[in-house]
């Protein structure tokens, strides 16, 4: 809530325009403030809500970090659908069940989206 506060007050200095002329301010207002609302939301849960205690697994802490920077290997070296097979397979392994059909209907929503970005966006993906 600190950080969404500073950011917040940071980007008020800035114009903020309206919706159809908007300023460099709207954006982050808009950003930390949502960010403030989930951090008060987190708290107030946190007094309602009965503490529940957390184990940790360092397997699947690690499966998920390597996961990431097997993505970020993969996709700098190969390309960026090869990258995110490798993610979501090797980051299937964490759950409680692994399905290859599931995780192939995964990896082909990601890919969908990552062509939607390329495509539609023109964000320099390196996807081929």
């Amino acid at each position: 809530m600190a950080i969404a506060l500073g950011f917040g007050l940071t980007a008020l200095r800035y114009p903020i325009g309206d919706f159809s002329r908007a300023g460099p301010g709207l954006f982050p207002v808009m950003v930390s403030s949502l960010l403030l609302l989930i951090g008060v939301a987190t708290v107030v849960r946190s007094f309602v809500v009965a503490p529940v205690t957390l184990d940790l697994n360092f397997k699947n802490i690690g499966l998920i970090l390597s996961s990431l920077c097997g993505f970020a290997l993969i996709s700098m070296y190969v390309n960026m659908i090869a990258g995110i097979v490798f993610m979501v397979f090797c980051s299937a392994f964490a759950g409680s069940s692994n399905s290859w059909l599931r995780n192939v209907k995964i990896s082909a929503g990601l890919i969908a989206m990552a062509l939607a970005l390329q495509k539609l966006l023109g964000l320099n993906l390196p996807l081929f």
